[in-house]
């Protein structure tokens, strides 16, 4: 498997941070909120359907939550309730909060993603996202893929790390956006060059997980991307890996 990028691609375009949209923002706010009963939306009007699980989350303080263990993170993960991996209540408000503010300023959390945090510009601005690729394969160039903490974390204890691997490729998966045998494959390839190595894994599972949504838990559905969670990563170790 191939990770180094061509050293002949073209030069990214220059890009503008918009402070006032990142997640940070918006995280800071919410966090701090006097009023733990506050929503960021009228009651009975939310910006997209909420679970029965969302609601309760809502209704919490972050005090009266406790963060995912390992365990739970790998129970979770294996056996496919990716739908009980929750937020800390104060970033679920502020994650859509910060929904409602990008739908209005960019148009959709993709368009946000493209112009702020990935900085790739699609071939086209219609139909199935599309871009320019070193290698058609996913994962083959790590100009092709980026390596960025989660701004959306979940509930994790301290020593974890929630990352997102975004790619201009898509992954092989079945009708319900779940990965083939193949896709896995792939997948796992990657996690065990990228991550396991690195971290010293000596047990898979033991500071590496991944798992990536089937089509109806995905909140940006149009850009490829799979989650890694890494339990115990040193500072170097985890700035070698993002972008």
């Amino acid at each position: 498997m191939t990770i180094d990028s061509n050293p002949h691609s073209e030069p990214e375009p220059t890009w503008s941070l918009d402070e006032s949209s990142h997640p940070h923002t918006f995280q800071s706010t919410w966090k701090s909120n006097p009023d733990p009963t506050a929503l960021p939306f009228p009651r009975d009007n939310p910006p997209f359907n909420l679970t029965a699980i969302d609601w309760a989350q809502l209704a919490l303080t972050d005090d009266q939550f406790t963060a995912h263990t390992w365990a739970d993170l790998t129970h979770l993960i294996s056996i496919g309730e990716l739908d009980e991996l929750k937020r800390w209540p104060s970033a679920l408000k502020a994650y859509l909060a910060w929904s409602t503010h990008v739908k209005a300023n960019y148009g959709s959390a993709t368009n946000y993603l493209l112009q702020q945090r990935l900085r790739w510009t699609p071939e086209s601005s219609s139909g199935r996202l599309t871009f320019p690729l070193v290698n058609p394969t996913p994962f083959g160039d790590s100009a092709d893929y980026k390596i960025l903490r989660n701004d959306w974390t979940y509930a994790v204890e301290p020593d974890v790390v929630h990352i997102v691997v975004w790619l201009k490729q898509m992954l092989p998966v079945d009708s319900e956006g779940g990965l083939t045998g193949e896709g896995r494959e792939m997948v796992e390839g990657f996690v065990r060059e990228r991550f396991r190595r690195m971290v010293g894994e000596k047990r898979e599972g033991e500071k590496v997980l991944w798992f990536k949504n089937t089509t109806n838990l995905q909140s940006v559905r149009s850009l490829e991307h799979v989650h890694v969670l890494v339990r115990g990563a040193g500072e170097e170790v985890l700035r070698g890996w993002l972008n």
